[in-house]
């Protein structure tokens, strides 16, 4: 079944839209199990959504369960391991001294995608792409500075600090995570986008739960207590990232990953528009330029590529 190449546009915007909206629903369950029991409630609780969709594609589009070519087991293991690993170095670089340095820096993922996407997978993207990209980039990184007095020369005097650089291996195992997950859903014969991105997300967020989940058992049992007891408010952090990961799965088997993440950076201002809407906070010229420039990437990587 084929689908009209714009389709990843409207669905990097759900996808973006939809984990704003788990984030801030995981806000709360970070206070109460932690941040790697909070992260177990995004894989644990979205997996029967997940299967739930994979079944609701096959009716809607007919189909048997697409048969994927031999390396996607080693595809989603790149995706699956990656995205855990990027997010316990983030959480590590969030314990520095310096952490808003670090965070920085694991923004350059927008970056590091396109070039490892280009090396593993063959990914190309536009001149206008790259300038987007490049835009963007400029942008996030102007919305968290680690010198709000002197933001570019706080990023480029400290990129060989501890800090920095567990920021880049972040933005690094991100990059890497995306590309697998893009490289598994191109495992398939590529007819049925919808297919293919269901069964990868499928087989990640298991492979996630049993990874993660395996590993508090054995190290801290009562964090993978707290998150079963916690399942009224887990199931909807669930539902919502697995429904911001169908939407990522679904635009990587139809887009390139470097163009994916970048028009993903909306979520940015889906969050500062909350922000803005919840808490009445004022932005400062610096964060303005931020958001324009990420503005700016976004309507080239859609308009212009």
């Amino acid at each position: 079944m084929d689908y009209p190449d714009w389709l990843w546009i409207p669905v990097t915007v759900w996808a973006a839209f939809a984990q704003t909206l788990r984030n801030a629903t995981q806000r709360g369950l970070t206070s109460r199990l932690g941040t790697l029991g909070a992260t177990l409630v995004r894989f644990l609780y979205g997996l029967p959504f997940a299967l739930l969709w994979l079944w609701l594609v096959l009716e809607y589009t007919g189909t048997q369960l697409p048969r994927p070519a031999p390396g996607f087991a080693a595809w989603v293991a790149l995706g699956a391991l990656s995205q855990i690993a990027a997010t316990a170095l983030l959480l590590r670089t969030m314990q520095e001294r310096n952490f808003a340095l670090g965070v920085a820096y694991s923004k350059t993922e927008v970056v590091q995608v396109a070039l490892f996407a280009f090396v593993a997978l063959g990914d190309r993207v536009s001149i206008a792409a790259l300038f987007a990209i490049a835009c963007a980039t400029v942008g996030v990184l102007l919305l968290s500075p680690a010198d709000k007095e002197r933001p570019l020369r706080s990023l480029l005097s400290g990129w060989t600090g501890r800090p920095a650089l567990l920021g880049l291996a972040s933005g690094s195992a991100f990059a890497f995570a995306a590309v697998g997950y893009r490289g598994a859903a191109l495992s398939f014969d590529g007819s049925n986008y919808l297919g293919a991105a269901a069964v990868t997300l499928a087989a990640a967020l298991a492979l996630q739960t049993v990874v993660l989940g395996g590993w508090l058992l054995a190290r801290e049992p009562k964090v993978v207590a707290g998150v079963l007891r916690e399942w009224r408010p887990s199931l909807f952090a669930g539902f919502m990232g697995a429904a911001a990961s169908a939407g990522w799965f679904t635009a990587f088997a139809i887009e390139v990953a470097a163009n994916v993440r970048t028009l993903g950076l909306v979520e940015l201002i889906f969050s500062y528009v909350v922000s803005l809407k919840l808490f009445r906070e004022k932005l400062s010229a610096m964060e303005l330029g931020g958001m324009a420039l990420i503005a700016l990437g976004i309507v080239v990587i859609t308009l212009g590529r």
